[in-house]
């Protein structure tokens, strides 16, 4: 956001980016209540979501401040356009902005990370993983979406079959994800790598 900064004598001279950050924000989580609507058939992935996960600017207590940025992380589902999300985020930040006169918004795309879409051959590598894991848990071992950002989709770009495995807690609560206790049980990195293992081992036999 861009504004003009001012003193904070007299704020009215000024135009204040903050001010026109905070409506942007505000339409930004309302959008939320309509992404919750779009569903996929994907298990494991309900719908998209939209977090700011940074915010700065102002570069003083008694300056209006003239500019703030921030950045917004949006999951895209599969079948979903990046450019049309890209650009509907766009049209509601700039519409959002424009009812503060002399203020101004640009949006720039940081990186786009198309959603991993399977590719031929993945049931192969899946269920070799899969068997080799139920062997040594004894569990059933799903197949779900993972609502995460991975390099996996890079492959399946170039048509490359491929599927994730996780070692360790099945779901981000468990794991502490991004929280400052994070973790991971030795054992369980053991055993994955064990089921790993075998599963190539499996694969590999002819």
């Amino acid at each position: 956001m861009t504004g003009k900064i001012g003193h904070a004598a007299e704020p009215e001279r000024a135009v204040d980016a903050l001010e026109v950050t905070n409506a942007v924000l505000s339409a930004l989580y309302e959008s939320r209540a309509a992404l919750a609507e779009i569903r996929t058939d994907v298990p494991g992935i309900v719908c998209p979501t939209l977090v700011i996960g940074t915010i700065k600017g102002g570069i003083n207590t008694n300056v209006v401040p003239d500019s703030v940025s921030f950045r917004i992380d949006r999951l895209i589902l599969p079948g979903e356009s990046v450019d049309t999300v890209e650009q509907g985020l766009t049209d509601l930040i700039q519409s959002a902005a424009a009812a503060f006169p002399g203020a101004s918004a640009s949006v720039e795309r940081i990186m786009a990370a198309l959603p991993l879409v399977p590719q031929p051959g993945w049931e192969k590598i899946a269920d070799a993983i899969r068997r080799a894991a139920s062997d040594l848990t004894g569990d059933d071992i799903p197949y779900v979406g993972a609502k995460l950002f991975t390099d996996a989709r890079l492959y399946a770009e170039k048509g490359i079959p491929v599927v994730l495995y996780g070692a360790g807690p099945r779901t981000l609560a468990e794991a502490g994800g991004h929280n400052s206790d994070e973790n991971l049980d030795l054992v369980d990195l053991r055993l994955g790598t064990e089921a790993v293992a075998r599963a190539v081992a499996d694969l590999l036999t002819p």
